[in-house]
């Protein structure tokens, strides 16, 4: 797969205050780790915002601080990484400006480079649309854990660059987020988002959490 890449996404980008737009405007935008010396990346191809201290299905609602979620209040652009389930990290841009705790969360990539690598680090031998089509496959393809929870997306470890593609509405499909039954009437906001494409393998739209 040739895609045209652009530069490092700028810290203007992650300080918009509109979560919902940022979730949509990563779609299609390049996700690069480089860990351990392994250069690995994958195309953003689903996302869910968290509209901080509003949203019943944010970590920050109702203005709650605690050891894992202070990253959330931190100036945007940097990693938000947690352990969910006890079984899967799961990678969250954080967005907005100081004590605005909102994120995006990275639900699926359409891996680009080093997948021998992504493979690997899954243990598994599966078509590319199964590699990382959620978020806990995102981290583990990408070599994301804790250790990268608070880490700038300005430097050389995890960041996200442009891309020459325009990614127009009509190929973004929305709809509810997963696994946020307990977020009451906020459980419906159209706040998930994936890219569908027939450049890449078609992603549907289901309820699957990992």
């Amino acid at each position: 797969m040739s895609i045209s890449k652009g530069a490092k996404l700028p810290l203007s980008f992650y300080l918009n205050d509109d979560v919902v737009h940022l979730a949509k405007s990563l779609l299609g935008k390049i996700l690069i780790t480089n860990i351990d010396g392994d250069l690995t990346s994958g195309i953003i191809s689903e996302t869910e915002a968290y509209n901080g201290i509003f949203d019943k299905a944010s970590h920050a609602y109702n203005n709650r601080r605690t050891k894992r979620t202070e990253v959330m209040y931190a100036t945007g652009g940097i990693a938000y990484v947690y352990f969910n389930y006890g079984m899967h990290h799961l990678f969250n841009v954080v967005t907005a400006k100081a004590e605005t705790p909102c994120a995006v969360l990275i639900r699926g990539i359409i891996p680009l480079d080093g997948i021998d690598i992504q493979l690997k680090r899954r243990k598994i031998e599966q078509p590319l649309h199964l590699l990382a089509n959620g978020p806990g496959k995102v981290c583990q393809a990408l070599g994301i854990n804790l250790l990268h929870n608070g880490i700038s997306l300005l430097e050389s470890t995890i960041w996200i660059e442009d891309t020459k593609e325009q990614i127009s509405d009509f190929l973004i499909t929305s709809g509810p987020r997963v696994g946020v039954s307990y977020a009451a009437e906020d459980t419906l906001l159209p706040y998930r988002f994936i890219l569908n494409n027939k450049r890449y393998k078609p992603v549907v739209l289901t309820n699957k959490k990992a």
